[in-house]
């Protein structure tokens, strides 16, 4: 739960108490003064290992649940609060990271529309991963062999302690300056919406490679490191995310017509997808929203009477 982050990471917890004066049935309160009731938190880092992250996108689409905003504050500033009168705690410069194990299935499946749009989505690098062999004994991985990794990490770690503003070099800016106009412009439909943050997703990842190199300055190298990784992120979320654009009805209409329907279907044929339950005005939104991505197109066919209108994709090449 989003309250449960919070705790995680509390500060310290206090709660006016009364001060009295006098004794006896003469007793009356004087004054209040705050008591610390819980120490709080003193390492405000946290580092959530969910194997089941369908659960997480489960509990955000349930009304009311605090989790998707709580992450989102988290991934923002550090400083998190929920409004909830039963829920006094906060926490301040706290940095939460999240690693979530989901299949691609299960991530369409619970990735609400509500989610995809508030910003949920972006906050994460979705990365597709499979096993490169099969072990059915296992590896031969030794303790000992992380060794000179967690030294390395620790090292940088405590380097970080001293750092403050971090900066680009020269070289660093200009291949800043080339990349950013396409970091930032953004992509249509479902995709776009969860890489929308591209280039602030680039620039963490830039810094935190500078810092394992024990550096305060961001340099070409790490950048383009960084970039690297932004890619498979980016590829990854369009292997997931295909052409969706985050609209039930859209990706819909659009599924029917790029299943290998050659003849594409009628106004009425679109209609009947939806088993005529589905708004008229809403059928036409979307529709028209194909037209605009330039994912369909549109034929008319005299009839005898009013003339029939028909939409192929167009990735079917007619």
């Amino acid at each position: 739960s989003g309250e449960g982050l919070i705790w995680a990471v509390r500060d310290p917890v206090s709660k006016p108490q009364p001060q009295y004066e006098g004794k006896g049935r003469n007793k009356s309160v004087v004054s209040y003064e705050d008591v610390i009731v819980d120490q709080g938190v003193d390492d405000k880092r946290l580092l959530v290992l969910e194997s089941e992250f369908s659960s997480v996108l489960k509990v955000a689409g349930r009304e009311r649940n605090t989790v998707s905003a709580i992450i989102r504050q988290a991934w923002d500033s550090g400083s998190l609060q929920t409004l909830t009168k039963n829920s006094p705690a906060r926490a301040t410069d706290a940095h939460i990271s999240i690693i979530g194990h989901i299949t691609r299935d299960e991530l369409r499946r619970y990735l609400t529309v509500t989610e995809s749009g508030n910003g949920f989505g972006n906050r994460f690098l979705w990365l597709c991963v499979r096993r490169s062999k099969c072990l059915p004994e296992g590896g031969r991985l030794q303790v000992g062999d992380l060794d000179p990794l967690a030294k390395q990490l620790r090292d940088a770690v405590q380097f970080t302690r001293s750092v403050g503003e971090m900066r680009r070099d020269d070289e660093a800016r200009k291949v800043w300056a080339e990349v950013y106009p396409s970091l930032s412009d953004g992509k249509p439909g479902l995709l776009g919406a969860m890489t929308s943050r591209a280039e602030a997703q680039v620039m963490r990842l830039a810094c935190i490679y500078a810092l394992l190199d024990e550096s305060d300055i961001i340099r070409t190298e790490h950048l383009l490191a960084a970039l690297s990784v932004w890619d498979y992120a980016e590829a990854s979320a369009r292997h997931i995310f295909g052409s969706k654009l985050g609209d039930p009805v859209t990706d819909k209409i659009l599924t029917a017509l790029t299943d290998g329907l050659p003849d594409g279907l009628t106004r009425t044929e679109i209609s009947n997808l939806f088993g005529r339950h589905q708004v008229g005005a809403a059928i036409d939104q979307a529709i028209s929203t194909l037209q605009e991505q330039g994912l369909i197109r549109q034929t008319v066919e005299k009839t005898g009477g009013r003339p029939a209108k028909r939409w192929f994709a167009i990735s079917n090449g007619r």
